[in-house]
């Protein structure tokens, strides 16, 4: 007789697991992928990162390899404070430390959510916060969206009607439609959740990545947000991911909450990593770095956007994003993607089905792609195989 562990049924009796997914479509070495969210390795600032994590072994070594405080270190906290206070005055102590921003998502919703709370979000918006507010017992609503996200009077109408705990965004070059919402979209957003006093969570992983278009600051520091914004970021997009260090910026009461949390979740993000970010943050030069990667990518975006229209029905529609990674395909015919991607697959290219975005109703017609890793030929190379899929 096989032992079978009693699993919580907050997974379900059938468990989906599209990250999981990807990442095994992402192990074959045959595969030309448009499906990771994956900065090219090739592009990493690797010298002054190896220094930092030299000068922290080689001056902190026992410090560095010993357990840590919960919020973090305080060089990492004041590095990063410094780097939100570029558009939001930002003080160390409301810089609590993670290891990258999908713990801050996880711990968002730890601290937020009781079972049965409502989290509206955009539609499509990014799978893997789907899967952590579910895990946390939310029930997710899906709020309207145009060519620069959410639409506000959607948005009213959904807190009207749902109460939520709060709302989940990614504003900036979102995953996974590359959209970025426009400064007066944002201030009509933060009007409607300061009036209804409904918390944001806004996730900003890709924002630095910017190759068009003018920036636009976080909702969160729009006059009266910053009290009821949990401000995510990540080194992941803008570093390396396995660096595996991001921070959530919050102020108020809350900061305890979340701490609590996270002490119960890792109990630390690394030492180690954490004061070779802060090493390299002070010492060596991100924003030249950032400007040296967003060439490439500014490249490779126009490679793909170009070459999806080049292929796809008359019917399509592509998302051409100002920076991020993704470019969001709607085929606006009956094709569904997940059962176009496994003979993508025996094509030899791989992308990301888009019905695992949506909290309800997906659009199946929908899929994402990402031009990060992939060079302009090797791009043309992966859309010759998607055609021939499409053509089967």
């Amino acid at each position: 007789m096989t032992f079978r562990f009693p699993v919580s049924s907050r997974f379900g009796d059938e468990p989906a697991d599209p990250v999981g997914d990807l990442f095994s479509v992402l192990s074959r070495g045959d595969i030309i992928s448009f499906a990771g969210g994956i900065p090219d390795g090739a592009l990493f600032d690797v010298d002054p990162i190896r220094d930092s994590f030299e000068f922290v072994l080689g001056r902190h070594a026992r410090r560095a390899l010993q357990y840590g405080a919960t919020p973090g270190e305080p060089e990492l906290r004041a590095a990063a404070a410094a780097l939100v206070s570029r558009h939001l005055p930002t003080a160390p102590e409301d810089i609590l430390v993670t290891s990258g921003s999908q713990e801050g998502i996880y711990l968002s919703a730890q601290a937020l959510l009781s079972p049965g709370d409502v989290v509206l979000v955009e539609e499509p918006t990014y799978l893997a916060a789907v899967q952590a507010f579910s895990l946390n017992g939310a029930k997710l609503v899906g709020v309207a969206a145009d060519a620069e996200g959410m639409l506000p009077e959607a948005l009213d109408e959904a807190i009207a009607e749902h109460a939520p705990r709060f709302v989940y965004l990614i504003p900036t070059f979102a995953n996974p439609s590359g959209k970025t919402m426009g400064r007066r979209r944002r201030e009509a957003i933060a009007e409607i959740l300061l009036r209804a006093q409904v918390a944001l969570v806004e996730d900003d992983p890709y924002g630095q990545l910017r190759f068009s278009g003018e920036p636009v600051p976080p909702i969160a520091s729009l006059p009266g947000m910053a009290e009821q914004t949990i401000l995510l970021n990540s080194m992941s997009k803008v570093m390396a991911p396995g660096l595996r260090i991001g921070w959530m910026r919050v102020q108020g009461p809350l900061k305890q909450i979340l701490g609590i949390a996270k002490s119960a979740v890792t109990l630390q993000s690394p030492a180690l990593n954490q004061l070779a970010i802060a090493h390299y943050l002070t010492h060596h030069d991100l924003d030249a770095h950032i400007a040296r990667v967003v060439g490439p990518y500014r490249e490779r975006r126009d490679a793909l956007h170009a070459g999806l229209l080049a292929i796809l029905p008359a019917t399509a529609t592509v998302t051409r994003p100002d920076g991020g990674m993704f470019c969001w395909v709607t085929l606006g015919d009956d094709t569904d993607t997940a059962r176009l991607l496994p003979v993508a697959v025996e094509e030899g290219v791989a992308f990301v089905p888009g019905w695992s975005f949506y909290a309800s109703d997906p659009d199946r017609s929908t899929m994402r792609l990402s031009y990060a890793t992939n060079s302009p030929d090797t791009i043309a190379e992966g859309l010759g195989r998607l055609a021939a899929a499409l053509g089967r």
